[in-house]
């Protein structure tokens, strides 16, 4: 957990970078395809989803560890073939995971975050999940732990091949001759996240594109075909936190309210987005049938509210970035109360974006939280010792947090009786 927090200490303000710089090349050709909000939730989803793994919140149902173990019939010198084979490996399940995600209807739940940005641009790739809490599928790597892969050389490998699957999530790069028939290009991934019929559920590889050729689920980009993205149930929000739980809820309902005890189970294992006849007629739900005519979910923000949504998430990212630094020395049960904290944060702030006028209320919730904990320790999880005003500045930051939303929230909801 420590290192990589310290990982991610590096490779957050290189992301950030990498979005700000698309967001300024997209102005300068005419084409941005980098909205605010929608690019401060998708950033926002990353943080939580950091978060949750730097905290160590997922279990194994099957580790590799115990799999190389137990299962090695044979132990792969130490050399780059080690490296390449744990590489197709992590690759290999990928595919495979990738593809149960949006082929079955409850593993849909841990994905489907990933797909609700309506935009196409390298913040969406952040865009994580923090529901999938027990990791089934480490038994497809198999392949490696029979060939006696060290679990440190996974260890090394895998966040590699997460990073390298970041490049791609942008519309500024066209084909790519010769490497469109080896690695995920843009295009091809452009292709994945599209809800265009001739798209939907293609090219699900993360970094090679033949798993998709080999196994029948490859869609060449068209060029009269311009992707459409999103997921074709809109979440129509900005708060990452919901759309984290939000297929999972809806299935819990669906079973809930079926009266077909089969259905009450099946609701779970059936493909993506299928619901039962007497729920789906009692119930119905939006969904995109056209999709080259409908409307992006926006929120109207004024300068003011863009402005303080931009120093809350600033603010955010410092705190991040002292729990990922000092995680080590803050310790159990510390680190928990830090990140029940820093999800508090994010509901609150994205409340806000998605005009909730209900959202001072978290915000204060929020408040409560960390001056509770000021007032419990005397410090802000050993800060202090950095500089012995920081519990005051934060106290006053959290009051004057509330009190800010508040505002917002109120003039929201005047300017809705006003409507």
């Amino acid at each position: 957990m420590e290192t990589y927090g310290k990982i991610l200490l590096i490779a957050m303000p290189a992301f950030l970078l990498l979005v700000l710089l698309e967001k300024w090349w997209g102005w300068r050709k005419g084409n941005d395809t980098v909205r605010t909000m929608d690019t401060i939730s998708s950033l926002t989803s990353g943080i939580t989803n950091s978060t949750k793994d730097v905290l160590g919140l997922s279990i194994a149902v099957i580790s590799y560890g115990w799999m190389v173990e137990h299962l090695a019939i044979y132990k792969v010198q130490s050399s780059i073939a080690l490296y390449i084979i744990a590489f197709l490996a992590l690759d290999l399940t990928g595919y495979l995971v990738h593809r149960i995600d949006h082929e079955v209807n409850f593993f849909w739940n841990a994905h489907l975050i990933h797909h609700s940005s309506e935009d196409y641009n390298l913040a969406c790739a952040l865009r994580q999940s923090i529901s999938s809490i027990f990791r089934l599928f480490t038994i497809f790597l198999l392949p490696a732990a029979l060939l006696g892969v060290p679990t440190a050389v996974i260890a090394v490998v895998a966040p590699l091949h997460l990073f390298a699957q970041f490049w791609y999530h942008t519309q500024h790069i066209n084909k790519m001759g010769w490497l469109e028939k080896i690695i995920v290009t843009p295009s091809h991934h452009r292709v994945h996240h599209a809800i265009n019929p001739e798209y939907l559920d293609k090219n699900y590889g993360q970094i090679f594109i033949f798993w998709d050729k080999w196994f029948g689920t490859y869609q060449e980009e068209i060029a009269t075909v311009k992707p459409v993205y999103g997921i074709t149930r809109p979440v129509v929000t900005w708060n990452p936190i919901k759309i984290n739980f939000m297929h999972l809820s809806l299935m819990a309902k669906d079973a809930w309210h079926t009266e077909s005890l089969k259905d009450k189970f099946r609701v779970w294992y059936m493909p993506t987005g299928w619901r039962p006849k007497d729920v789906a007629a009692k119930y119905p739900l939006y969904k995109i049938e056209d999709p080259y005519h409908f409307q992006k979910y926006d929120t109207p923000a004024g300068k003011e509210l863009t402005i303080w949504i931009g120093i809350q998430f600033m603010v955010l990212i410092a705190f991040i970035c002292y729990l990922f630094a000092n995680i080590a020395s803050i310790g159990t049960p510390g680190m928990f109360y830090y990140g029940a904290f820093i999800f508090l944060y994010v509901y609150a702030y994205t409340e806000l974006m998605d005009g909730n006028k209900m959202a001072w209320l978290w915000e204060a919730g929020k408040a409560v939280l960390g001056i509770a904990i000021i007032f419990q320790t005397g410090d802000w999880f050993g800060a202090g010792k950095l500089y012995s005003g920081i519990p005051y500045l934060l106290s006053f930051y959290f009051v004057a947090s509330t009190g800010i939303s508040a505002l917002f929230s109120a003039a929201k909801y005047r300017k809705q009786a006003i409507a």
